[in-house]
């Protein structure tokens, strides 16, 4: 790629010149100061560079995958199915002297052997803490010569990150090298779905490409402000959208596997929310349409036992603004089971100040996990009882009527028909399920022909199948 160099008229400089010798006092916010001189724009990041990205490494992982071959050819004897390697670059953040690092999921998800460079470029193989699909976060631990300590980036306790805020992003994009871009905060608490069942991200226009995964979002005070995951890009490089998991979430899946906790037990708020809209905000009298209402609520749940009802606007948590449903829902979500908090609601015209306690979703009815065998379309596909726990930890809606769900499929008759984890078992033979009893009694009489409904992502399948 030819380079260009662009060069500035020297009359641009000298006009800058002059109006930084004529500028008003500078602005400050929280600490912050906005530069008002080309030599403040000269500043270097060097030092924050110094500090941070010691404790940034290098992932690889490879994974043994089983390559496909055309039954036609197969049949014929002239192909044989064959294991081949995969792998995946990303990076990842040192958070403990003794070795711990926090990446992406998706940067290890599969990995049989995963393997840390450091700084130093010396390698380790890396263990598995945890594995948390939906945050996204995975939780690693190299071993290290006794006594060694190895340099560490502070998860940031800050929670007042603004919009225009400068950023760096530090990882080893495209396997060439730790990289630094800097940039600034576009936006915080995006969503990746309407009910913030994705989570809340940092956006960011520091450029994030392939292998950045997992690495560093850096404050102006060296500390890990977020965790690089994805990008928004049409042409699959940095566009100047880039979003990162917040420390506040980080730090929970770090402090849950130094707990020994391999799943990240989220509090439930046991509400069924909706975003108010303009329309809303007219209708209740609003100012402005912000918050989120209580459409329903789930029997003895969090909201219940709080005295939420049906129709109030939970405007406030533990003092924060809540702008939309998937904001309050994240926001709940990143506390610890077993804090109070307080909500503010609008109810009628007046506002009302409750208390609230993060409880993790009721595993109500037990999970009762089984494995269909048999000569049945179902035989290879593990289930278990539909309850706000299973729904919360597969990203369902916990407030779907009671059933049984396919969390997984093995080698057998499910898998060959297209049975997927998440679908939802809702009738055999005409047999309404509604518990892993009912559906294990209903496939234990092998028949002729299988009448089958299936609810997958809020649609029924019906389907016939002869044995």
């Amino acid at each position: 790629m030819r380079a260009y160099r662009v060069l500035i008229p020297a009359l641009a400089l000298l006009a800058s010149s002059a109006m930084a010798s004529a500028s008003p006092a500078p602005l400050a916010d929280g600490g912050r100061v906005a530069p008002t001189s080309v030599v403040g724009m000269k500043q270097s990041f060097a030092p924050i560079v110094r500090r941070a990205a010691p404790a940034v490494v290098n992932i690889s992982s490879k994974r043994t995958v089983r390559q496909r071959v055309d039954p036609f050819w197969q049949a014929l004897g002239m192909g044989v199915p064959r294991n081949r390697i995969e792998g995946s670059l990303g990076s990842g953040v040192i958070v403990r002297s003794d070795g711990v690092i926090v990446t992406n999921n998706h940067v290890i998800a599969g990995g049989e052997e995963i393997t840390v460079a450091l700084s130093d470029r010396r390698e380790f193989l890396a263990k598995v803490l945890l594995a948390d699909e939906r945050t996204d976060l995975a939780v690693l631990k190299i071993e290290l010569p006794p006594g060694e300590k190895l340099p560490v980036m502070a998860i940031s306790e800050r929670t007042d990150a603004q919009v225009g805020d400068l950023v760096l992003a530090i990882g080893d994009p495209f396997g060439v090298g730790q990289t630094v871009t800097n940039g600034i905060i576009s936006a915080t608490n995006r969503t990746a779905s309407p009910d913030g069942d994705g989570g809340a991200y940092i956006q960011t226009d520091a450029a994030i490409n392939p292998g950045n995964s997992g690495g560093a979002l850096v404050s102006m005070d060296g500390d890990l402000l977020g965790v690089n995951s994805f990008i928004y890009s049409q042409s699959g490089q940095s566009s100047g959208i880039g979003f990162a998991i917040p420390a506040v979430v980080v730090r929970r899946v770090v402090e849950t596997a130094m707990g020994g906790g391999h799943a990240v037990v989220r509090p439930w708020l046991g509400a069924r929310l909706q975003s108010v809209t303009p329309e809303i905000a007219k209708a209740k009298g609003m100012a402005t349409p912000s918050g989120a209402i209580i459409a329903d609520v789930w029997p003895d749940g969090a909201a219940a036992r709080a005295g939420l009802k049906q129709g109030d606007v939970v405007t406030t948590l533990d003092g924060a603004p809540v702008v939309d449903a998937a904001a309050l829902n994240y926001a709940f979500g990143t506390h610890r089971p077993g804090e109070t908090l307080k909500i503010s609601v609008r109810r009628g015209a007046g506002e009302q100040a409750l208390s609230v306690r993060a409880e993790p979703a009721p595993a109500t009815p037990a999970r009762d996990e089984h494995v269909i065998a048999g000569r049945n379309p179902l035989q290879g596909a593990t289930v278990v009882n539909l309850s706000p726990a299973v729904a919360e930890e597969v990203g369902v809606d916990p407030f779907a009527r009671a059933g049984v769900m396919v969390t997984k499929t093995a080698d057998g008759a499910a898998r060959r028909l297209g049975v997927q984890p998440g679908d939802i078992i809702r009738a055999v033979n005409g047999r309404s399920i509604k518990s892993v009893t009912d559906l294990t009694n209903a496939v234990v009489v092998p028949v002729q022909a299988w009448q089958l409904t299936i609810e997958r992502n809020g649609r029924e399948i019906s389907t016939t199948v002869v044995a």
